[in-house]
């Protein structure tokens, strides 16, 4: 079933066209990704789906009954609530079955038989109402969204008004995903999220939403593991290619090889007719060749094909960065806080020439701060860096305000990188070559720095320090706002900076650059990194050598482990409640075989007396109208959410966080308070 229609699409700002009569459709259960260079016209694309905005011509086509659910940039939230119960209102359906649930078990308790009979059909009607609409089971699909998008219980509590930009972001996508449209738009929805809450992001959208995805994301990772069709805007037209990212990047590279041959065979039949022009301008054959240049110039305009400029790998040479020794830096047990807030403690880390190293955790965890004290922007609170003497550092942050606006892009190189000609300033054409291997064309380079995108500025000052023959680099977040082709590029380029023989380096020292990369983009990690600093946000620290693949794979393996131990503990402690059931029905039998005097005294007094008593024992149980199977499923619910519970406390995350090790342990009590009272009700039921 086809969920959205695009009829001969036209969509333009002023001179610009953005989408040039395209179609297409989005079908049921899909998983698309929607990938192109900034500014091609992917958000747009987005917001004439939604209805916000109208094409010029053409036609959106919206299935009736379709629900269609868009994370907006500046997402709308209700004011006067605080961040979980803005949460829950995508269950606001159920919250209020719950609490007319609750209403019919109060009037329950003091109903005659007539009554009583009515109030139990309603109860069972409400009971499928809310099986229908979600079950008993969405207090946890709201703490699991906003834990997975990286909220705390502290978090819950927060007034909207109280909620910084990225936490506002975050939470517009909890409400989202929680209401579970038939087709999500989300765009760029990483933005605000950690390594932690990307995981979790792809994992939901994979295996648990049941709609359908349109994604427009710069995370590769998000989307090899989500969609199973890629949609490119290229130059106003859409092109699709089946599968994941990494199957369109290997299907689009071929495509462009036969595109960079055509255009190649094009541009010789210009020379060449170019030369005929030329040769025949004046004279005898004036006229043939003034008809050839006509049909040349309506050939360049209607059919010449255009080389992307990001085609094939980068062909460029760096300068080497200047010798630093054996070690970049050695941080031997060194620890740093901020009053009761603790970054990391008894680190121990060194630097060699050609490291590169990954510095991962949550927002807010401290790797900024770990890069200040490493390099002594900040003093540790303990232990001891030693650096080199010969350090020259080359750092990327998320701002670039410290540029002159007014000089062209070029010449911004021109005055930041060093010559590979040995001249003491690069030259014009280095600097332009510079700037063309990342994705500067020829027009972009003429422009002033002022005239650039954010991800063309940060494109521009990457360039700059990777050809500036800096030993270490500190990038910081440096894919923010690339998109990723440029992401890409970069990573080419870091793969030639800092190129080291290690043979060379005892004794004389290597001449190969140190990398410190602070990242959430797990690609780049991966490709880039060879050793990587984890911290967990509580103040502890671990270095770990290998990729970033080897990384996640030992987390998985000691996470199933984990998993692992809590199923055994939960078997063994439901392998004991069974034996006390059993110990408790053969007793309540030997009972009733033998009844004691008063217990006899008490059947001779007749059936009203007995079914008085019987109603009376009913009112003392809350659960005693539930039919049998809706405790057992009940039963198994709560052993799944304590399963969950040990689990969590099987994260050494969780045993360093005391307030969140409290509130578990108390939901932990209060789950198993409520299994012991189902599991007697069963027992009566049962017996």
């Amino acid at each position: 079933m086809s969920l959205v229609t695009l009829a001969n699409l036209r969509f333009g700002h002023g001179t610009r066209l953005l989408l040039d009569g395209v179609s297409g459709s989005i079908h049921e259960g899909e998983r698309v990704g929607l990938v192109g260079r900034n500014g091609c016209g992917k958000s747009t694309l987005f917001k004439l789906i939604a209805g916000l905005i109208k094409p010029d011509d053409g036609e959106v086509q919206i299935a009736r009954t379709v629900r269609i659910g868009y994370l907006e940039q500046d997402p709308k939230l209700p004011q006067g609530k605080t961040l979980r119960g803005a949460a829950a209102e995508a269950f606001a359906v159920i919250e209020a079955l719950k609490l007319e649930l609750e209403q019919v078990y109060d009037r329950m308790g003091t109903a005659d038989a007539a009554e009583l009979e009515k109030l139990m059909n309603r109860q069972v009607s409400i009971e499928e109402r809310i099986d229908a609409a979600g079950g008993y089971a969405i207090d946890h699909k709201i703490d699991a969204a906003l834990h997975g998008l990286g909220f705390t219980d502290d978090d819950f509590d927060l007034p909207i008004s109280g909620l910084s930009g990225g936490q506002k972001a975050r939470l517009g996508l909890a409400r989202l995903l929680l209401s579970s449209p038939d087709l999500l738009l989300l765009d760029e929805p990483t933005n605000h999220l950690d390594i932690e809450g990307r995981r979790w992001l792809e994992e939901f959208l994979a295996d648990e939403f049941k709609g359908s995805v349109v994604l427009i994301s710069h995370d590769r990772w998000l989307l090899d593991r989500v969609v199973n069709r890629i949609i490119e805007i290229d130059r106003g037209v859409l092109r699709e290619y089946p599968g994941n990212y990494a199957a369109f990047r290997a299907l689009r590279a071929e495509r462009m090889l036969t595109v960079e041959r055509q255009h190649e065979k094009q541009q010789d039949r210009i020379r060449q007719e170019q030369a005929f022009i030329d040769r025949y301008r004046a004279g005898q054959r004036a006229k043939q060749a003034r008809g050839r240049e006509s049909r040349l110039e309506r050939f360049k305009e209607d059919s010449l094909v255009e080389k992307h400029a990001e085609m094939g790998v980068m062909n460029l040479d760096l300068p080497d960065p200047p010798p630093m020794g054996d070690f970049a830096f050695v941080a031997e047990d060194i620890a740093k806080s901020f009053g009761d807030r603790v970054c990391f403690r008894n680190l121990m880390l060194s630097a060699r020439p050609g490291d590169r190293i990954g510095i991962i955790g949550p927002n807010g965890a401290g790797k900024t701060t770990l890069v200040r004290t490493l390099l002594g922007d900040l003093e540790s609170d303990s232990g001891e860096i030693k650096r080199s003497p010969r350090l020259s550092i080359g750092w990327f942050r998320q701002t670039q305000d410290h540029i002159d606006r007014t000089v062209l892009a070029w010449e911004f190189l021109q005055n930041t990188i060093r010559s590979l000609e040995g001249a003491p300033r690069a030259s014009e054409q280095e600097a332009r070559n510079l700037a063309g291997a990342f994705l500067f064309t020829g027009e972009e380079q003429d422009k002033a720095i002022g005239d650039l995108s954010g991800g063309e500025r940060g494109r521009l000052v990457l360039a700059s320090l990777i050809a500036s023959a800096k030993n270490l680099l500190v990038l910081d977040e440096p894919t923010n706002h690339l998109d990723i082709p440029s992401a890409e590029r970069l990573e080419e380029a870091l793969d030639k900076f800092g190129d080291v023989d290690r043979t060379k380096i005892g004794g004389k020292g290597g001449h190969g650059g140190v990398l410190l990369l602070i990242s959430h983009d797990r690609a780049l990690l991966d490709d880039v990194c060879d050793k990587f600093v984890i911290l967990d946000g509580a103040g502890n620290a671990r270095v770990f050598e290998g990729s970033y693949r080897d990384w996640e794979a030992k987390q998985k393996a000691e996470a199933s482990e984990a998993v692992a131990r809590a199923k055994k503990a939960e078997t063994k402690k439901l392998d004991t409640k069974r034996t006390e059931a059993n110990g408790a029905l053969k007793s309540a039998a030997a009972k009733s075989a033998a009844p004691t005097s008063a217990s006899a005294t008490a059947s001779s007094s007749g059936k009203t007396s007995s079914a008085t008593h019987g109603a009376s024992n009913k009112s003392r149980s809350k659960y005693s109208n539930l039919a049998l199977e809706k405790i057992e499923a009940r039963i198994s619910e709560i052993g799944r959410e304590l399963m969950a519970i040990d689990f969590e406390f099987a994260d050494p995350k969780t045993a360093a966080d005391s307030v969140k090790t409290k509130k578990l342990l108390s939901r932990r009590e209060e789950l198993g308070r409520e299994q012991s009272e189902l599991e007697e009700e069963w027992i009566r039921k049962s017996g």
